[in-house]
């Protein structure tokens, strides 16, 4: 098997161990509901079906006796108790183990292989395994005929697939009668031996139900054309009513309604015949055929609606795909500029055209990029699980606003962050159950984690209901690190902003989740890195809320062009607030103190002309552009602000990675670099 059908398994793998995941937490709040456990049951039997297929034998072996335990709960005769999620679960974990190909844990799978073959002796399985479905010879009370026609693509064997395994288990559901299609086997000399050229038809008569079908064929979906259809049978009387050959070949769609007509071509149609014996008008057959060509088109329209149609892409290709369309948007801002110098009006239209075109690109490439929230969300609930059972601890997990996008690359990176500030709020912020009962609280903690839109921007918000923050701890704390003097006054905010020092900890004794100071600086590291900024806020005894603010994507922004001297930066326009003119005589009325009075508001701001060592005479009239940075308003001034920009991010080299207040790069239309500022960063250097 080739290393590329590998890897695509190992990738559907993942998919499905995560859908997993959210099936059994919730199946454990809601154990009775059956399409949770068919949820987790389909999983099990993909993830084994396709592991025998691309030769991972021992997961396939070891997901057996969990999808035969599962088949059993969706049955009726397993319960779902705790003790099936926990190893379920923990069988996940193995699963996940293996697939990275990780040393495995001999004694632990052992473990959970012999709970499972308990729970499947206590059921008495042995008549399952052998096999309880219907017998051809049988007659159920509520027996229901489908047919299924299975065309398998041309190349399944090549992914290891054989068909007739799939047609003995369907035979295995009820009476079942099987017919071959040869039509299309080719000559002799041009038939090709690794290609399948057989479809099938197969009539099933059974009490199962059209999942159980379904789940046949589930790991060769993608591999096969497969229509499963009930067979109408109306009742006359006390007859049923048998369709004629005709009709069935029609509804098989094996001849087309034409077809039959003409090879019937002696026997009139059922409108002519009552026209011609008076019993109905020619314009009511009419209406009767206009109605059902409506009904007709009205389904084959909800039938393309309903299909949804995707494609799996390697994330290099995409990633690729941005670099192109980041080039094409510098490219098309110097075809802008060379258009306005020329002034050339078929140059100006032309020019026009293709930055609209390439606004449009540029917008659907980046939208490809963008993945809901949720898929990192829902990890968290396995972890808030098992960390409140090991502590000791009742902790609910609420998430908000999961269908909230953001760049894959921002998601990707966002996971630890995240981690470290739940285990946090698990640890230090949610008390015991008896504890909160002593403070009159619910004996059940709870984490709420949200995600919303905020402009260009994503604000992702973890708030408890815990013990908060204590102040005092923290003053005292930092002291003792040198990271405040005895008698400085500080905000509650900055003595919050603390916790995010190197090695900062005010936990009374290191535990194996919490303790070592390590975690909360590494967090603002990351935020900074990609652009963000992170604030927390926390009342005593009431909960603490940490919010992290971050740029929807990290390959192309709408900034703010401005120059000092012959230099040329970029702001982000989503930190831009507004510009204001600063006078000589706006620098004598504050003494010279870098302060400027925005409507009765002193606001602080730093000359970038400083700040970069750049040389050269100020202009008369500065501007001051006022950002929001880190909760706080924050002016830079420059000589001259050009206007909005559309900025194609380029990374820095090596040389310059620990260049304070400097995110990157981006290139203008006349080939000049302009570097984007880091408005956080910037503030914080100040």
């Amino acid at each position: 098997m080739s290393d590329i059908h590998r890897e695509a398994y190992r990738e559907e793998a993942y998919e499905l161990l995560a859908d997993l995941e959210t099936s059994l937490l919730e199946l454990e709040r809601s154990p009775d509901d059956q399409e949770l456990v068919g949820r987790v049951f389909r999983a099990m039997h993909t993830i084994k079906g396709s592991g025998s297929m691309f030769g991972f034998d021992d997961i396939a072996n070891f997901t057996h006796e969990i999808e035969t335990v599962f088949d059993l709960v969706r049955n009726g005769e397993i319960s779902v108790t705790k003790m099936l999620i926990d190893l379920t679960l923990h069988s996940r974990d193995c699963i996940r183990m293996m697939l990275e190909e990780k040393e495995d844990d001999e004694d632990r799978i052992s473990l959970i292989r012999s709970a499972f073959q308990e729970l499947l002796s206590g059921a008495g399985t042995a008549t399952h395994d052998q096999g309880v479905a219907t017998s051809p010879g049988s007659s159920p009370d509520n027996p229901v005929t489908y047919r299924i026609r299975f065309l398998p693509n041309r190349d399944i064997f090549a992914f290891g697939t054989n068909p007739i395994p799939l047609l003995n288990e369907l035979r295995g559901l009820g009476t079942c009668s099987v017919m071959a299609q040869l039509d299309s086997i080719p000559p002799l000399e041009e038939c090709d031996p690794e290609a399948c050229y057989t479809s099938w038809d197969i009539v099933l008569t059974t009490d199962s139900t059209i999942d159980s079908i379904k789940d046949v064929f589930i790991f060769v979906e993608d591999q096969a054309g497969l229509t499963i259809d009930a067979v109408d049978e109306k009742l006359v009387g006390d007859d049923v009513h048998e369709k004629m050959i005709g009709e069935i070949l029609v509804e098989r769609g094996d001849v087309t309604g034409e077809d039959l007509a003409r090879a019937l071509g002696e026997q009139k149609m059922i409108g002519e015949i009552l026209v011609n014996e008076g019993l109905v008008s020619p314009g009511k057959v009419q209406a009767a055929l206009l109605e059902q060509e409506q009904v007709k088109k009205v389904k084959e329209k909800q039938k393309r609606q309903e299909s949804v149609s995707s494609i799996r892409v390697p994330a290099e290709r995409l990633d690729k795909l941005v670099d192109l369309v980041g080039e094409l948007v510098t490219v098309q801002a110097r075809l802008t500029q060379k258009a306005g110098m020329e002034n050339d009006p078929d140059l100006l239209l032309i020019s026009e055209q293709v930055q609209r075109l390439t606004d449009e690109l540029r917008d659907n490439t980046m939208s490809i990029r963008m993945l809901p929230i949720g898929t990192t969300f829902g990890r968290f609930k396995r972890l808030v699980r098992d960390l409140s059972g090991e502590l000791g601890k009742e902790i609910e997990l609420i998430t908000e606003g999961a269908e909230t996008e953001l760049d894959k690359t921002v998601i990707e990176r966002l996971n630890d962050p995240l981690v470290h500030i739940i285990r946090n709020s698990i640890d230090h912020g949610i008390e015991h159950p008896a504890v909160r009962e002593a403070y009159g609280k619910p004996r059940t903690g709870v984490i709420h984690l949200s995600a919303q839109y905020a402009g260009a921007n994503v604000l992702i918000k973890i708030k408890d209901d815990g013990f908060g923050l204590d102040t005092d701890t923290i003053r005292t704390k930092a002291i003792e690190k040198g990271l405040m003097a005895h008698d400085a006054e500080l905000s509650d905010k900055d003595i919050f902003a603390m916790i995010f020092a190197p090695g900062f900890s005010t936990a009374k004794e290191v535990t194996s989740i919490s303790g070592r100071g390590v975690g909360m600086d590494v967090v603002k590291k990351t935020i900074d890195a990609l652009r963000g900024s992170i604030e927390v806020d926390s009342e005593k005894e009431k909960g603490t809320t940490v919010t992290l603010k971050l740029p929807l994507t990290l390959a192309i922004i709408d900034g703010l062009m401005v120059k000092v001297g012959e230099g040329y930066f970029v702001l982000p326009l989503s930190a831009v607030e507004e510009c204001i003119e600063l006078s000589h005589e706006d620098l004598h009325r504050t003494n010279g103190q870098h302060l400027v009075d925005l409507r009765g508001q002193l606001v602080p701001y730093i000359r970038l002309r400083e700040s970069f060592g750049i040389e050269g005479q100020r202009p008369e009239l500065e501007q001051v552009v006022i950002t929001e940075a880190g909760g706080h308003k924050m002016g830079f001034t420059v000589d001259q602000v050009i206007g909005e920009h559309q900025t194609v991010i380029k990374s820095l080299s090596k040389v310059y990675k620990n260049v304070d207040g400097v995110s990157g790069a981006t290139i203008m239309g006349d080939g000049n670099v302009a570097l984007i500022l880091d408005v956080n960063r910037l503030a914080q250097t100040a």
